[in-house]
Parts: structure tokens; C-alpha cells; sequence
């Protein structure tokens, strides 16, 4: 049997606190909103952190604090201050990055343990060892490795912990460098006020530069971008020297969908067109590699993420690692149980360079076959109607396959009956903010509904 590595999950609040330990989490990460990258959507005042350490130590938990912004001066100033209450609350580790803070932390709290945080974006060996020589414990390393990458530094880092991210959003900078949330709103990413402008909805139009060399707005052409991506994929002409359409030598203006009118130029060069949009990271089928290699954390991202992503995410790596561990083969309906979660289309990052056709094929028609959607919460049980009752979240029916998804297991039923608060019967759950009731029974207070599609 290997070493299992940790299972590391995010917790914005205490509520996703207690999902993710409930669901199979060794440990979470939260963060106070001035220090850490998450000062929005953020409940973790000094009370909530007092209560999650206290949680966790009850439940032989860890409990790791964020305090990995890149401060200005006045924050600098403050910082050891503010930190002085934290650490007197014994949290497992800091999670940081600034060399500065780490100096200062160092110096004034010797044995608290210090994790670099990715925000370090540390990319090969000598920066791991460099950061263990002033006595740091562990590195997250960059989300821009490869798994030989990452096999290497494990190789020549022995005695260091090291932990990778297996789940979650991607920047399209090496994380927390991105400039646009602070070019945009004056929101910068690594003070922990992103508003992840790589993900707004832009459209593309034509543009021109001019005599005087600006960028200035043409009639619209008709080309579709990426129907013209299928054509010349489909095309038995297709090769490293397939002419380019002419439109691709074109210069673009892009337009944010709630900033009309104000256009950006942006340009397409031989390989495509890239906007910003990163698709998430899921690389559950690297979790049996970076086990063998003894990888010592797999790190989930989402604090602003809601319970039901931190429940299905725990379960699903929670099963990936045990089955890595105990060296049983990989189960690939591991994949169709993160497509219910939202998401921008999936990719396993950097980890893989070049996929062949029948690893993409293989691994999406599993992705495919067992997809669903969160529909509700299981509030409570009543035994003796034998009924539960669903604050619901997305439209459900009668005749609908549900899967209830629970720390015990999860269970699949055919609903064939369904009621309002007042024991009517009733044929539809039509969203958000409405409450039924379901035949079901057993313990499974607080649990999830999803809907199979």
C-alpha cells in the first residue's frame, strides 16, 4: 500500500468547513479576507477561524491559514499586528507568499509552520530548496508543471513537502500575476479582490489601425472563428501547411458584455485566437501518479464555491486517492461526477503536454455518460412520513433519476411522487427557493440532491 497524500479542500465558510471534512477532506485552507486571496464572499473573521481550528483539532482535522497577498506598504505596516490573535489560535500552517511577511513571520514566530503559497508561482528545484534552507515546511508548487516536471523536483527534494492543485479554476496568468482585474475595476488580483475579468463575456469585432497607428472599429465581416476551426480540421488538407483565412490577419476590437461601447484591441496570431477564458482543472486521473511519485498534498481550489462543489469534489478525490493508496485501478465514472458540477469545460492543466485522439475520446465519453445537475438540499428527514424535505436549487420532476449524495453513500432513486409543504401533490420543482417534499428516509440530514441528465 502507498502513502495516501492529503486530501486537501477549500472552505469559505464554516458550513463548507464542515462539508468538506464530513466528505473525506484531511484538511481545509481559509483565509482572512485582508490577508489572504479571498477577500470577497469571505466569512472567516477571527471568531469563524477560532471556531474551524477548534472544529478541526476535535476531528484530528488540519486547519491551514491564507495569508498569501502580495502587500503594499500600509498592509505591511498592520500585519503583524492583526496576526498576533491568529497564531495564538495555533493554526496548522500559514499558507504565504511574500518574502517579506514570510521575514517578519520568521522572525517573530519561529515554529509556526509556513507553506509557500502558489501565488510563489515556484517552478523548479533549486526554488524549493532554497525556500526549505530558511525553514519553510511545504511548497504548492505552480500550476504550470508537467507531471515529469513535478517527478523531478520530488526526486531531488526529498525531505520537503510538496503539494500540488488537482481541481479548480485556472488563470490565464501564472496565478495571481494577471493584471486585468486591477486594469478593469482598480481590483488587483494578489490583494485578494479579483474579479476574474478573464472570464466576462467579450465579443470579438473588426477593427483597423489607421494612419495615426490607432486601433479603430470596422463594419462587421462575416466570419465565424470557429466554425472555420472545423472546417479546416475536417479538411483532408490539413496539415502544418494549411493556408489561413484571410480573416485571421485581420486586427479585432473585443467588447465586455456590461461595457458596451468601450472596444480593446486584440489580436490573433498563426496558432489561433485566445481571448482569456481558461478552461477548469480536473486531473483526477493523475491522482494514482502523483500518489506514486509521493506528492504529500493535493489541493482543491473554490473557496467561493458553494457546499455542494466542496461535497462532490471531496467525495470524488477522496475515492481517487483511496484506490491510488490501495493501488486498485482507476474509476473512470470519477469523471461523469464532476461534470455535474458548473464548469468551463474541463483540461488536467499542464500536467499532460500532448494528448492523443484516443486518450481525449476515451476520457470524454466517460465524462459524458453520467452527467448531472445540483438540484437541492435535503433540510430534514421525517421517519415516520417517510418523507424529506428539499430547499431546491434547479428545476426537478416527477419521473426525473435522483442521486442523493451523503458522507454515508450515496443512493440513486426514480422519483415517482412528490409533494408541496402542505401535502399536495405536485408534478414539478420549478427552481430556486422553493421547497418539496420526496419519499426518502435513512440519515441523510444535510444531504445533496442532484439530477441526472
Amino acid at each position: 500500500m502507498l502513502k495516501a497524500p492529503e486530501l486537501l479542500l477549500p472552505a469559505g465558510s464554516l458550513e463548507k468547513m464542515r462539508t468538506a471534512y464530513a466528505f473525506g477532506a484531511d484538511a481545509v485552507y481559509a483565509g482572512q479576507p485582508r490577508y489572504s486571496l479571498r477577500a470577497r464572499n469571505n466569512e472567516f473573521t477571527l471568531p469563524q477561524l477560532r471556531a474551524g481550528i477548534t472544529e478541526a483539532r476535535q476531528l484530528g482535522k488540519k486547519f491551514f491559514v491564507a495569508s498569501n497577498l502580495m502587500p503594499h506598504n500600509a498592509k505591511v505596516k498592520t500585519y503583524l499586528r492583526d496576526m498576533e490573535s491568529v497564531i495564538e489560535l495555533q493554526p496548522d500552517a500559514l499558507i504565504m507568499a511574500d518574502p517579506g511577511l514570510i521575514m517578519l513571520v520568521r522572525e517573530k514566530w519561529p515554529d509556526i509552520p509556513i507553506h509557500l503559497s502558489v501565488q510563489a508561482n515556484t517552478v523548479n528545484y533549486a526554488a524549493v530548496k532554497f525556500w526549505q534552507s530558511i525553514g519553510l515546511t511545504r511548497v504548492i508548487l505552480s500550476r504550470e508543471l508537467s507531471l515529469e516536471e513535478i517527478a523531478e523536483i520530488r526526486a531531488l527534494c526529498p525531505d520537503m513537502e510538496l503539494e500540488v492543485f488537482i481541481h479548480g479554476a485556472l488563470c490565464i496568468a501564472y496565478s495571481g500575476r494577471c493584471l486585468l482585474s486591477g486594469y478593469f475595476n482598480h481590483r488587483d488580483p494578489n490583494q485578494g479582490t479579483c474579479t476574474n475579468s478573464c472570464r466576462w463575456d467579450y465579443k470579438v469585432k473588426p477593427a483597423a489601425e489607421n494612419a495615426n497607428g490607432d486601433i479603430e472599429p470596422l463594419q462587421k465581416i462575416d466570419f465565424d472563428f470557429n466554425q472555420a476551426l472545423l472546417s479546416s480540421q475536417s479538411s483532408p488538407f490539413n496539415n502544418a501547411h494549411t493556408q489561413r483565412h484571410p480573416a485571421a490577419d485581420q486586427v479585432y476590437l473585443i467588447e465586455e458584455g456590461k461595457r458596451p461601447g468601450q472596444l480593446m484591441p486584440v489580436m490573433e496570431d498563426e496558432h489561433g485566437t485566445y481571448i482569456m477564458n481558461s478552461k477548469d482543472l480536473r486531473a483526477v486521473e493523475h491522482v494514482a501518479q502523483l500518489t506514486e511519485m509521493g506528492i504529500d498534498s493535493l489541493k482543491i481550489e473554490g473557496r467561493t464555491k458553494s457546499a455542494y462543489y466542496v461535497a462532490r469534489t471531496a467525495q470524488v478525490y477522496r475515492q481517487a486517492i483511496d484506490d491510488a493508496a490501495h493501488q486498485r485501478p482507476f474509476d473512470l465514472s470519477l469523471l461523469g461526477q464532476l461534470e455535474g458540477l458548473a464548469n468551463r469545460g474541463y483540461t488536467d492543466g499542464f500536467y499532460q503536454r500532448h494528448h492523443s485522439q484516443e486518450t481525449q475520446n476515451y476520457l470524454r465519453g466517460h465524462s459524458e455518460s453520467s452527467r448531472s445537475q445540483y438540484v437541492g438540499d435535503i433540510e430534514q428527514v421525517d421517519a415516520i412520513s417517510g418523507m424529506a424535505e428539499i430547499l431546491v436549487k434547479n428545476r426537478f420532476q416527477i419521473g426525473d433519476r435522483l442521486e442523493i449524495i451523503h458522507p454515508a453513500g450515496n443512493v440513486i432513486i426514480l422519483l415517482e411522487h412528490m409533494q408541496d409543504l402542505e401535502g399536495n401533490a405536485v408534478s414539478v420543482a420549478p427552481g430556486s427557493g422553493h421547497r418539496v417534499k420526496i419519499p426518502f428516509t435513512g440519515n441523510v440530514d444535510k444531504a445533496f440532491v442532484a439530477r441526472f441528465l
